[in-house]
This record gives structure tokens, C-alpha cells and sequence, in this order.
């Protein structure tokens, strides 16, 4: 395996430890006006750098909600403190995946671990957001992308925000529910809006960047912060977005998945019927032309998602 190139080590949040919500490393503040509850979350994943300077990058200069109200998050902090440039990849979770957990019945379940502690002392924040940003990166040398779920809502919310180009319309993971798909934000007549971005490639300072420049957008969509407060944070104007619906998951079912090719994310197979892969004996293949690979994942697992198939709509 490659060894992974790791330009960006973590930043010292220490700073934010002791919040005003009784819940470590998550602030909350209240504009006094009314508005709707936003609430920006990194570190669900401990390895993912870059949510961590973007929250920080808030905190940093002050950014205070004009309406409404601004909840900051660091979620799995517990992972994040073990990261070691040297096994970079180590220290995603302590026992288990902080972002498959987000089902009642896993919640409300009798077992417990490192992350379902803090899942389930983090449950309120998740409850209470009218609109989540949840910050990640990916394995992969990949174009970042915004994936906003099925409901309507998601996709109009992602639009808004304006980066990055590609929105994919998703519905999650066979291997358990994400928080952005918890409750509410799941639901197709919901009120309450979360998104999830992938920000680049884990470790590199582009990713960074991208993180920050999404969270500013984020909060200017969703009316929490005015220009004024925004603009010193943002790029030039983006490009248009493209919308990818996602049509299902590639479920690994063996114990030998692999790719044909290395796959980075996005590429766009021409014919149905291409092999992409061998699960096993049997081959892996597009269900359809024009078929975009979302994600190919490099944690090749029985039970894990090896990558989803979806069309360009928009």
C-alpha cells in the first residue's frame, strides 16, 4: 500500500474544550434575534483534518451568528488526539465509526463504545439544528463534493451554498445510518436540512481551503452570518454546480474486492456492462452508460460500501 502524504497535521483545539452546553468541545451562541438553529461540525471522523481549522478558523475571528443561533462542534475528539502522521489512517475512530451510528435503534441500543458515548451525548445537538454542516475528507485524490441526501430540500440548500461543483444526492451507507441522515434531516417531508461535504484528499492544505471556503458559504446560505462577516473568508465566485443522484451502493459481499483500475472519484464509465471491479469471482459492473463512480473507497471490507454508482441529472 502507498504510503499516505501528510501535509497537514492536527491543530490545537484544546482551547475549545469547556463549551456553555455541558457537552465538551461544542459551543453555542444565540444571536438574540430570532432565526434557525445552524450548527458546524467537524472531527466526526478523527483523521479528517480539515473541519478542525475550519471550526477553529470560526472561533479564531469571532464569528457570531446575526440571527438565530451558531452551535461549533468538535465530535470525536477522543480519535483526533491518537492521530499520528505515521499510521494517519489509525485514528479515524477509537472502537467504531462515529458516522454509522446515527439509527434509534443503535442509540437507544444496550451496547456501548468510546463513540456511542459521546454519539449519544452529542444527540441533542443533532436534534436541535435547523440546518448541520458535518466536515469531512476523503482518501482518494478526489474532486470535494457536497452530498446532500434525497429530499429536495438538500439539493436546494447545497445550491445555495455554491461549492463545491459537484452535489451528489445520496442516501447513505449499507453499513449504518450517518448523523446527516438522522431523524429529520432523513426524512423526504422534513423541515430540518443537513449536509455533508467531502472536502478533498485527507491531509493536504488544498482541502483546507476548501473546508473553510464551504463553511462560510454555509453559513451565509443558511442567513446565519451576513457578507460583511463572510467575505474576507471566500475565494472568486465558483463555477456552476452539476448534480449527481446516486442509484445504490456497491456492497462488498467477500473478503477479495478489488478495482480493475485505481479510481479516484467521479470518472464517468461510458458503457453499461463495464467491469469495474471483481467482488470475489464475480465481476463488478456498471448498471448503466454514462455512469459516474462516487467515492470508490480504499477500505475494501466485507459489509463496507467499495463505491456507488449514480447518473449526472443536472
Amino acid at each position: 500500500m502507498t504510503t499516505p502524504v501528510v501535509n497537514v497535521l492536527p491543530t490545537d483545539i484544546s482551547a475549545y474544550r469547556a463549551g456553555n452546553t455541558g457537552i465538551d468541545y461544542v459551543h453555542r451562541f444565540d444571536s438574540g434575534t430570532p432565526g434557525p438553529v445552524v450548527t458546524v461540525n467537524a472531527l466526526t471522523h478523527g483523521n479528517e483534518l480539515c473541519g478542525a481549522y475550519a471550526v477553529k478558523r470560526l472561533f479564531e475571528h469571532d464569528i457570531r451568528p446575526a440571527r438565530g443561533t451558531l452551535i461549533l462542534s468538535f465530535a470525536n475528539v477522543a480519535a483526533y488526539e491518537r492521530f499520528d502522521p505515521a499510521n494517519p489512517v489509525a485514528s479515524r475512530f477509537v472502537d467504531e465509526d462515529f458516522n454509522r451510528l446515527w439509527a434509534p435503534e443503535v442509540l437507544g441500543g444496550g451496547r456501548t463504545s468510546q463513540e456511542l458515548v459521546r454519539a449519544r451525548a452529542y444527540l441533542p445537538v443533532v436534534q436541535e439544528s435547523d440546518y448541520l454542516l458535518d466536515i469531512h475528507s476523503m482518501q482518494s485524490l478526489s474532486p470535494p463534493v457536497m452530498l446532500c441526501g434525497t429530499a429536495p430540500r438538500g439539493r436546494v440548500l447545497a445550491r445555495r451554498v455554491g461549492v463545491p461543483v459537484d452535489i451528489v444526492a445520496d442516501a447513505g451507507h449499507a453499513a449504518g445510518l450517518r448523523m446527516r441522515d438522522h431523524g429529520e434531516f432523513g426524512e423526504a417531508d422534513g423541515r430540518r436540512t443537513a449536509l455533508l461535504v467531502e472536502c478533498g484528499q485527507h491531509w493536504l492544505q488544498p482541502t483546507v481551503g476548501i473546508a473553510i471556503e464551504t463553511t462560510f458559504r454555509f453559513l451565509l446560505a443558511t442567513g446565519a452570518i451576513d457578507e460583511a462577516a463572510a467575505a474576507p473568508h471566500l475565494g472568486p465566485p465558483p463555477p456552476s454546480q452539476r448534480v449527481v443522484e446516486v442509484s445504490g451502493p456497491v456492497t462488498i459481499k467477500s473478503d477479495d474486492f478489488h478495482f480493475v483500475e485505481d479510481y479516484q472519484g467521479l470518472e464517468i464509465i461510458a458503457d453499461a456492462g463495464t467491469v469495474i471491479g471483481h467482488d470475489g469471482d464475480d465481476p463488478v459492473t456498471t448498471p448503466y452508460d454514462d455512469c459516474v463512480l462516487i467515492m470508490p473507497s480504499k477500505r475494501l471490507r466485507r459489509g463496507q460500501t467499495a463505491v456507488r454508482f449514480g447518473r449526472l441529472v443536472e
